[in-house]
């Protein structure tokens, strides 16, 4: 079978930003060994996030132009909290703020539309992508605002922020293979729940990180507490 340039472009983009993902979320944090990783995936992603919603225009789809514009900026905005050593904002991230709005707001005005259409549907999607992809879109928003606002982010915030955005871009590569693609895997891998656990393994392993940089922290900080007492 023989793909145009630009979805196998996609494919091989959204298979190496899996594995590639996979391999940083479980590598040491800071190494080199997740550097490298890192940055392959941010390459993959980036590239998936924009040869999708390429696609996506030319197949009139706008939930995929949405979703592929979530990833995009996902990766971006990630990847800059982690260079960004001072944490302090610029010209790109009042763009991304812009960006990542105006994707929540047609998000979520699609996912109403959806629930008060008569088919139940919105350009071939129900209401309940478009409210969740809409909520993450939203929450990213809120905390640009927050980051913003201060002028810069550090320390466990800006450890989170990282994580949290590249483990949810990283669900929406596995998603868009294991769980909106089933037909693709044999039929005994369909049958044993093993797409939907790697589907949403990503979301998993955010979850475990968040909560251990967090009670790091503050176990650091009970530390030097003491040890100033």
């Amino acid at each position: 079978m023989k793909y145009p340039p630009i979805l196998l472009l996609h494919i091989v983009s959204g298979t190496l930003g899996m594995l590639s993902g996979f391999v940083a979320v479980f590598l040491r944090k800071g190494s080199r060994e997740h550097g490298i990783a890192g940055n392959v995936f941010v390459i993959a992603m980036l590239s998936l996030g924009a040869t999708g919603t390429y696609l996506a225009v030319l197949r009139s789809q706008p939930g995929n132009v949405l979703g592929g514009m979530l990833t995009f900026y996902l990766v971006v905005t990630a990847w800059l909290t982690a260079r960004r050593k001072d944490g302090k904002p610029g010209i790109v991230e009042w763009g991304a703020f812009l960006v990542i709005l105006a994707v929540a707001a047609v998000q979520l005005t699609f996912g109403t539309e959806a629930a008060m259409s008569p088919t139940g549907l919105k350009y071939d999607y129900p209401p309940a992508p478009y409210f969740i992809f809409g909520s993450v879109a939203a929450l990213a928003a809120v905390g640009d605002v927050r980051m913003l606002l201060r002028g810069g982010i550090s320390g466990t915030q800006r450890v989170a922020r990282h994580l949290w955005r590249m483990c949810f871009a990283l669900f929406a590569a596995t998603a868009s293979i294991f769980l909106a693609r089933p037909q693709l895997f044999p039929a005994f891998l369909q049958r044993t729940g093993v797409l939907p656990f790697l589907s949403f393994l990503p979301l998993l392993l955010m979850i475990f990180w968040l909560i251990r940089v967090r009670f790091a922290h503050a176990y650091k900080q009970r530390v030097l507490a003491r040890a100033h007492a």
